[in-house]
């Protein structure tokens, strides 16, 4: 009970005396000059050995082993407040006794005399470290958690390695608080590490470091598999280069392999100015993330070989494709110089032999009969001759460009099957590069080709557009269409061959083809061509 404002603060209930001493929590009392009136047990089991009991004595003195009350800025006494405002209010505070730490959440609650005045400030402590440290422990797997799944996402949305390293070592260096770290990529020809990225290490460190298997601590994880802890690696008389690790003030550091597919392919190295920085948790943790690297340097790999075979077969289609149209050229050139001109010279002597046979006579009505069935077979296979060279490249391509190339092509393969066709151009003042208009004018021709053998179409329709910066070819038909999701391969039969022609064509001057198309809605083609100016149009 309070008796007076300037009386001593007693408990005259043994019952309540018991209770308080059995607290798990401290609690004590204070008055308006720093005096503790009160304490129970647990407050005098955690004082100094020679104090005996801190009743009467000041708080600042017994509690905080100070001259003077606590004030700004390290810590200002919140009893002040307590008394001046005459409110409870709660804080936590940090303190360190007899060398331990410890974090304390302080309840204080202001003790009223008979007039009302506060006479006394009731402190009940609790001590939260446990809590405390529970939830720095929370927070840091959320962190490193954070960061794996950032490392995560890079392996599997990146393909530069350098980028997919630089991510994931400052991630690392993020949740471990470090400042200094690298990777190395081991040369499996060289069998030598040597750094790829690293943050807070010299130039001169990283590039000049250079490590053979089984040299170094580096050296010789990548050759043993197993990864290292070290308190202080300037103690450690077999590093690779001593005089660096020195200059550098390298203390606490951790050696990671990293595996793909349990082959070591290089090595993550953190450390840290301060000497036994690392523990068992943090090799733990970087382990698992030196697996992901495993597998993001094996990806990248894979990627970069599926990369260089797909330029390897785009420089073998090119070959390919330049020498069939060289090919076809040749072909269409001897057709014209020598098998048309042969058939045509073939047809004028049996037309002359006709007139002559009937003029004088000469033959009955069977042998003129035959004449004219040869005479007639022979303008036939010249025709034929004269259509297969264009087929084979179109006259009217090289002399009048690709519009009217198109235009005519259709007209004749089309309109002559009893399909209507509609041509439109825009754009086509100025020719274009010579493998574009190639390129065009087969896509056209493989789609009129689709549409007289598959379609059993009634009408279709050609545009060609181009602006400054492409061209874009649409080639419809209202025919039976098909399945677009069907179609995923060149079949045994050959089906899908010409839909796949024309987009590996497209692909090799850097444009894209779309094919659209459903069973009874008919087919659109769409063929996208960039136009890239000769350096004369540019200067």
């Amino acid at each position: 009970m309070v008796r007076g404002k300037d009386k001593v603060f007693v408990t005259t209930d043994l019952n309540l005396q018991n209770l308080l001493g059995c607290m798990e929590d401290e609690l004590l009392v204070v008055d308006g000059e720093y005096r503790v009136k009160f304490a129970n047990a647990v407050v005098c089991g955690r004082l100094r050995d020679d104090t005996k009991s801190p009743i009467g004595k000041l708080c600042y003195e017994v509690f905080h082993y100070r001259d003077t009350p606590c004030s700004a800025p390290l810590w200002d006494c919140p009893l002040k407040q307590v008394f001046h405002k005459g409110s409870a209010t709660t804080f936590m505070h940090y303190e360190r006794t007899r060398g331990v730490s410890r974090y304390l959440k302080i309840s204080a609650y202001p003790l009223r005399d008979n007039q009302g005045n506060v006479a006394f400030v009731a402190e009940l402590r609790r001590d939260i470290s446990a809590q405390r440290e529970l939830e720095t422990s929370i927070l840091r797997r959320h962190h490193q958690l954070l960061a794996l799944s950032r490392i995560s996402n890079a392996v599997c949305s990146l393909r530069n390695l350098d980028n997919i390293l630089k991510v994931a070592l400052d991630n690392v260096l993020d949740i471990m608080s470090g400042t200094v770290g690298g990777i190395l990529i081991l040369d499996e020809k060289n069998k030598t590490l040597s750094y790829r990225v690293q943050h807070g290490l010299s130039a001169g460190y990283a590039e000049g470091m250079k490590i053979s298997l089984g040299d170094g601590i580096a050296g010789k994880v990548a050759q043993s598999g197993e990864p290292v802890l070290l308190e202080d690696v300037s103690r450690v008389p077999d590093v690779a280069r001593p005089d660096l690790v020195s200059a550098e003030g390298l203390k606490g550091f951790i050696s990671i392999p990293i595996k793909a597919r349990g082959k070591i392919v290089g090595i993550l190295n953190i450390a840290s100015h301060e000497a036994g920085r690392f523990g068992a948790d943090d090799l733990s943790l970087l382990n698992s993330i030196g697996e992901y690297l495993g597998t993001a340097i094996e990806q990248v790999r894979l990627y970069e070989g599926l990369k260089l075979g797909r330029e390897r077969y785009q420089r073998l289609l090119q070959h390919a494709l330049t020498a069939q149209e060289e090919e076809r050229k040749r072909i269409a050139r001897e057709l014209h110089d020598e098998t048309s001109q042969s058939i045509t010279s073939l047809t004028l002597s049996l037309q002359a032999i006709i007139g002559i046979a009937e003029l004088k006579g000469i033959g009955d009505s069977e042998f003129i009969t035959r004449l004219k069935t040869t005479h007639a077979n022979a303008v036939r296979a010249g025709n034929e001759i004269v259509k297969l060279m264009k087929e084979l490249r179109p006259t009217l391509l090289d002399e009048l460009g690709l519009p009217a190339a198109i235009h005519r092509y259709a007209k004749d393969a089309l309109q002559t099957q009893g399909v209507n066709v509609s041509t439109e151009f825009k754009g086509m003042e100025r020719r274009l590069r010579p493998e574009a208009e190639v390129t065009l004018f087969r896509i056209a021709q493989g789609a009129i080709g689709n549409i007289l053998e598959h379609a059993k179409a009634s009408n279709a329709s050609i545009k060609l557009e181009c602006d400054d910066s492409e061209c874009v070819l649409r080639i419809e038909d209202d025919g039976k269409g098909f399945d677009v999701n069907k179609l995923t391969r060149v079949d045994t039969r050959g089906r899908g061959a010409g839909l796949f022609t024309m987009k590996e064509r497209v692909g090799l001057v850097g444009g894209a083809c779309h094919v659209e198309s459903s069973p009874g809605k008919g087919t659109r083609v769409i063929v996208e061509v960039p136009i890239s100016k000769d350096a004369d149009e540019e200067d």
